[in-house]
Order: structure tokens, then C-alpha cells, then sequence
């Protein structure tokens, strides 16, 4: 199979079951920047090792690819492309509280530093962040073109990157790098 077709020349892409858009529509934007979330958690699976944190990262490379091509067709539910939901939101919810049990709590902001997983975790949280607004920015675009649970997922799964890079540092033996202000640097 040739990868290169010459028909995105013109900065138009095609949507599965729908009209060619420009190649900067919120759509693509969206889904965009979902694909380069999942790049990011890539990178942070290759820090990873074998073990938990390798099974749930692939996991969510996996919904993510799913939440892509939802988000990447005009109409999912004719197509059979409807991706996360509740029970994926939950499961989200319930492995934040388990793996935010053992850390110490939060007093102050900390810098997204440590090693190299939790930073490439921390980069996937900023890149999940982007996705999120993204998403939502598409979603105001277009009214009624996607599902609420893709956004809270993007949420849920932003808040699981933040205190999965804190497990790796804390499982690592490193402590969170507190933010100083400024003021407190001199």
C-alpha cells in the first residue's frame, strides 16, 4: 500500500462517512490532538518496563484509538465507532483511588519533573489537557456532534496521567519537586 495519496495536497483531509474538511476543522483538530496523546503515553510505555503501569497505559492506547475514530466520523453510531463511556470513566475513577492511596497528599503544586516515566507522564497529562479543550472546542463548533462521555473521559483520564507520574516517582523512591514561588528562589 503506496502511504502517500497527494489528496490532502490541498489541506483537506477525509472523514470516515463524511465530506472532505479542511485539514485545521476542530474535528481534525480534536482527533489530532487525541492520536498525539497516545503517541505521548507510547513514549511513556517505553519507560515502563513490564508491569502495571505497562498494562493500563496499553489499555488506554487502545481507547484512545477508539475515542479517535469517534471522534473522526460524523456519525459513530451509524458506523459501530462508539468508544468510551461510563464504565470506562469509572474504572478511570476507581484506578485514580487506588493508586493515589499510597501517596503522600499534596500541600503544595509540584513541577511535572522525576524520572523519565513520570515526566513522559506528565507530558501525556499536558497533552491530554490540550485534547480535552479540544474536544470541547469541537464540540461547541459543531452542537450535538459528540457524546459528553469523550470529554469526561479526557477528565478522568487527565487526572489518572497526574497521579500516575507522581506512583513513578514515589515508586521510584523520588518525592514530588515542589513548586517555589519566585519570591521564595532568591
Amino acid at each position: 500500500m503506496q502511504i502517500y495519496t497527494r489528496t490532502g495536497d490541498d489541506g483537506t483531509t477525509g472523514v470516515f462517512g463524511g465530506p472532505r474538511v479542511r485539514k485545521d476543522h476542530p474535528r481534525i483538530e480534536a482527533y489530532g490532538t487525541v492520536d498525539e496523546l497516545n503517541a505521548t503515553l507510547g513514549l511513556a510505555r517505553s519507560h515502563t518496563g513490564q508491569g502495571e503501569f505497562e498494562d493500563l497505559l496499553r489499555e488506554i492506547q487502545s481507547e484512545l484509538f477508539d475515542v479517535g475514530a469517534e471522534l473522526a466520523t460524523p456519525d459513530p453510531q451509524a458506523h459501530g465507532l462508539v468508544s468510551v463511556g461510563t464504565s470506562e470513566i469509572e474504572r478511570l475513577e476507581k484506578t485514580i483511588d487506588r493508586w493515589q492511596q499510597v501517596l503522600p497528599p499534596l500541600t503544595k503544586f509540584i513541577l511535572p519533573a522525576g524520572t523519565p516515566l513520570a515526566a513522559a507522564l506528565h507530558l501525556a497529562r499536558t497533552v491530554c489537557r490540550r485534547a480535552e479543550r479540544e474536544v470541547i472546542g469541537f464540540a461547541q463548533a459543531e452542537p450535538g456532534a459528540l457524546r459528553e462521555a469523550l470529554i469526561q473521559y479526557l477528565n478522568r483520564l487527565g487526572d489518572l496521567l497526574f497521579v500516575l507520574a507522581r506512583s513513578a516517582n514515589y515508586q521510584a523512591g523520588r518525592t514530588d519537586e515542589l513548586w517555589q514561588r519566585s519570591s521564595n528562589r532568591r
